[in-house]
């Protein structure tokens, strides 16, 4: 099975309602490589990395997120390998800190 990488870019409420830490605990239960935070602008920011199927199960997560969220929009690009190296050391899936 191919691995992909996506880059996610959410916005709506989805800052101050556990949406970060809920896609970082959904990920690593996906045994996805990645990172997430959140963005000044309100937007939270999320590379995923891991088998296809997994990735597209867990951007199409993404586009409901936790309960008090309210998803606007789920942008999805490719992402480049060297994406993953914001990850914190040790860590195959990291909660950043805000950009």
């Amino acid at each position: 099975m191919s691995s992909i990488i996506r880059h996610v870019m959410v916005t709506g409420r989805v800052q101050g309602v556990g949406y970060r830490a809920w896609a970082g605990d959904q990920a690593i239960l996906l045994g996805l490589q990645g990172w997430v935070r959140n963005r000044r602008d309100g937007s939270v920011e999320a590379i995923f990395s891991g088998p296809q199927d997994a990735v597209m199960q867990m951007i199409e997560m993404c586009h409901r997120g936790p309960p008090p969220a309210r998803v606007d929009h789920v942008v999805v690009s490719d992402a480049l390998p060297d994406m993953l190296k914001l990850r914190t050391r040790g860590e195959t899936f990291s909660q950043l800190g805000t950009l």
